[in-house]
């Protein structure tokens, strides 16, 4: 058992004393600044003779804030034990430890340009898959037009990502959304786990990649995988948007709304604004929806309520269509009069961009 008290994530390698340099990936352990103490309990292979413990240390971010922060504790400091030897337990805490910081593909820069071509890649059918610490490259050219992209990291489990030696950022889509999600209203208290939504997903699985940062063609992409992933499934994708949407209280508070009564220019509450704007070289063609009422549903499958203003879908034709944004003011003269008097309405719209 090896119990650790920090703040990174932890990867845990045994070795094959026949195997030079082959370490097997035994399991991995995780914690947070709530639970720093780490124990990693599961069976390691091991064969008689002489056997190899690893310990990955790595950082996913740093201590900022609290008193005297910089004096905290950190990286792995045991004890480190090892149960289940018919000896019983052995505490191998005493035993002779190396130590070093870093990485020999950091250390080589194989996420540099420089770097990369300074060492012998596998390639086709020897690249492997689902190997943890693995560094991976391949070269792309920069898709037409302007339109923003991301690298898909769907396939991956975790580590951190480079494009022509700038640095993405770190990946973990092995990490999953948990919690309880369903159909909700956002009005009253407000939790932080009140509309939870997205449970099971990847916390995320798009990174964006800067048009400046590309080169037409032979752009190098470099990815060091910690846990394992299948690098055939990255991919760089486009964010083509087909539709926009706004859904919005009749009264809901803004930002301008609280500074214009603050300063005194104005005695009672501002009617809210819908805001819609498609992406660059786009225009709003059509309003696939448009409800000033007791609408439901989600972005993508609006529907009317009991409530609904005829003329919900008139402000929006005369203003928006054909513009590549626009702004309607949320009240019910703009749709042709309250549809229901005392009661709280809301405004939905779906704009189809093209």
């Amino acid at each position: 058992m090896t119990e650790f008290m920090i703040h990174y994530s932890i990867t845990l390698y045994s070795s094959f004393p026949r195997l030079k340099m082959f370490f097997l990936l035994a399991g991995t352990a995780y914690g947070s600044l709530e639970f720093p103490k780490l124990t990693y309990s599961k069976g390691v292979k091991l064969t008689p003779g002489i056997n190899k413990i690893a310990l990955l240390s790595i950082a996913v971010g740093l201590p900022n804030v609290g008193p005297h922060f910089e004096r905290w504790n950190a990286g792995i400091l045991g004890p480190v034990t090892l149960n289940g030897l018919n000896e019983g337990r052995r505490d191998l805490s005493w035993q002779k430890w190396s130590y070093k910081v870093g990485l020999e593909g950091e250390k080589l820069s194989l996420h540099s340009l420089s770097g990369s071509s300074s060492v012998e890649w596998a390639q086709g059918s020897f690249v492997t898959r689902k190997q943890p610490l693995t560094w991976y490259k391949t070269t792309f050219n920069a898709p037409a037009g302007n339109s923003p992209l991301a690298l898909d990291m769907g396939s991956m489990s975790k580590g951190q990502v480079w494009i022509n030696g700038q640095g993405v950022g770190r990946y973990w889509p092995a990490y999953k959304a948990s919690g309880n999600c369903g159909y909700c209203s956002y009005t009253g208290t407000y939790s932080e786990k009140k509309c939870a939504s997205n449970c099971g997903d990847a916390s995320q699985r798009w990174y964006h990649v800067p048009r400046s940062w590309l080169n037409p063609t032979g752009n190098l992409l470099v990815v060091f995988e910690e846990w394992g992933g299948d690098p055939n499934g990255i991919s760089l994708v486009r964010r083509e948007i087909d539709s926009v949407c706004a859904y919005m209280y009749e009264w809901q508070p803004t930002l301008v709304n609280y500074q214009m009564k603050a300063s005194g220019k104005v005695s009672k509450p501002l009617r809210p604004k819908a805001h819609l704007m498609c992406g660059p070289g786009q225009k709003i063609s059509s309003i696939k929806f448009a409800s000033f009422g007791t609408p439901e549903g989600v972005c993508g499958s609006y529907r009317q309520g009991g409530c609904h203003a005829f003329h919900s879908y008139d402000a929006f034709q005369r203003l928006c269509v054909g513009q590549n944004m626009c702004t309607v003011t949320v009240a019910p003269e703009m749709f042709g009069g309250d549809p229901c008097p005392n009661v709280m309405k809301q405004l939905a719209v779906e704009a189809v961009c093209s």
